[in-house]
């Protein structure tokens, strides 16, 4: 018999093996294998856990062998399967509990993972970029304060791939007057693609640098245009070190207040149609949902509509989980599916808000020359305001100043 941790064994136990999780799984309709099904996977487990050596005498393969490692990461760990469950069951949490458990024995993680992690321990990143090179995004016009109001965390996605959103979200939060800084090359991966890999010895050390750089720093708080980096600095880094001893806040919800307080002030007017997508790390396993919407509503112009799967119901991008790195083809045929729903509300935009998805989403589109526009609301928030006035005389000017209207072309 297998000993499998007992909270793997718990939900094993819950689990009513009624299906209601296969419609919903966006990788199972990739490769439509019972295997590869939420509840394919558990019931293997359920076999693992019930095996005996009458198993091994009458030659029955019950085993965690590369077909089922196989199987367990064709997953993006968007937990949908979640969102369906009759008993409930909290699958953003199992399925990387399992991988953890697989990797313990030895069967896993995938070689695209185990690459990740080597560069993540030589060089603090999962791209193999220079650290040297982490905060060349960082835009010109903004300037670095000693004190800051905020710690602006990149992630690396956004410092080495995708600069867009970083670079806005930086820009406009300095549009609202806040002093900002960033640790530059001190700031190391946040290691959510680690552990969503099963990957788990890594974060105690990098959240413990993270934290605490940005805490001699004198930050105030610590903001993110990432998903996947919120997600991990304000949900599990307590789980493997301990809670930043500051407020840790996803852009969405830091300009979102910064509009309420009316210290962001728009001077553009965006004509379009905007649906929006909820990352699965910020919306279904972190509960935002209200705020980036509010955010996107607020700008002149723009006319919000929605998909028809959303919030806890919505589809996943198709890039997380370590997915996309062993699976490319697979997750941009996802994010396809997922940008064909956005082209079906008539929408001119399709906004998220996380740099993972915007390229995973750009790359479905493109797949199937979709004329659609994939943005980061915090590039939209970017095109909607001015550059902060020099001086208090003009600031009142952008008040009285009519929107001018921007066109959002695909």
């Amino acid at each position: 018999m297998v000993k499998l941790p007992k909270s793997i064994e718990r939900e094993m136990a819950a689990c009513l093996q009624c299906g209601y999780c296969i419609r919903v799984c966006d990788t199972w309709a990739q490769t439509p294998w019972e295997s590869v099904s939420p509840r394919g996977k558990v019931y293997y487990l359920n076999q693992l856990a019930k095996r005996t050596a009458v198993d091994s005498l009458l030659g029955r393969k019950i085993k965690v062998d590369d077909e089922f490692v196989d199987a367990l990461y064709k997953c993006t760990g968007c937990a949908r399967c979640w969102s369906v469950c009759h008993v409930n069951i909290e699958f953003a949490e199992f399925w990387e509990v399992v991988r953890e458990w697989v990797v313990e024995q030895g069967k896993g993680p995938l070689e695209a993972h185990i690459r990740i992690r080597e560069r993540l321990e030589e060089v603090r990143n999962p791209y193999g970029e220079p650290r040297s090179k982490r905060d060349q995004y960082w835009p010109k016009e903004v300037p670095r304060s000693p004190y800051p109001d905020v710690c602006f965390f990149s992630g690396c996605t956004a410092a080495y791939r995708l600069n867009s959103p970083a670079k806005a979200g930086v820009t406009v939060m300095h549009r609202a007057g806040l002093k900002l800084n960033t640790l530059g090359e001190d700031e190391w991966c946040c290691t959510s693609p680690a552990l969503r890999t099963g990957q788990t010895k890594l974060t105690a050390g990098f959240a413990e640098n993270n934290i605490t750089k940005a805490e001699r720093m004198g930050a105030k708080s610590m903001v993110m245009t990432c998903a996947g980096c919120y997600k991990t600095t304000s949900h599990d880094y307590g789980k493997y070190y301990a809670n930043a001893p500051f407020p840790v806040m996803h852009f969405a919800q830091m300009s979102n207040q910064l509009i309420k307080d009316k210290k962001l002030k728009f001077t553009k007017e965006i004509k379009a149609k905007v649906t929006y997508h909820d990352p699965c790390h910020l919306g279904r396993h972190a509960q935002v949902f209200d705020e980036p919407r509010e955010v996107i509503k607020a700008i002149p112009g723009v006319t919000l509509v929605e998909m028809k799967h959303i919030r806890m119901d919505s589809k996943c991008c198709g890039a997380g989980g370590g997915y996309k790195s062993a699976f490319n083809d697979f997750a941009v045929n996802i994010a396809a599916e997922r940008v064909k729903e956005a082209v079906a509300t008539g929408a001119e935009i399709l906004a998220t808000a996380c740099p993972f998805c915007v390229v995973n989403l750009q790359q479905g589109a493109k797949k199937i020359n979709a004329n659609i526009k994939v943005m980061d609301i915090s590039e939209m928030l970017l095109m909607a305001t001015d550059p902060a006035p020099p001086t208090e005389q003009a600031q009142a000017a952008p008040a009285e100043k009519k929107a001018e209207p921007v066109k959002a072309t695909a």
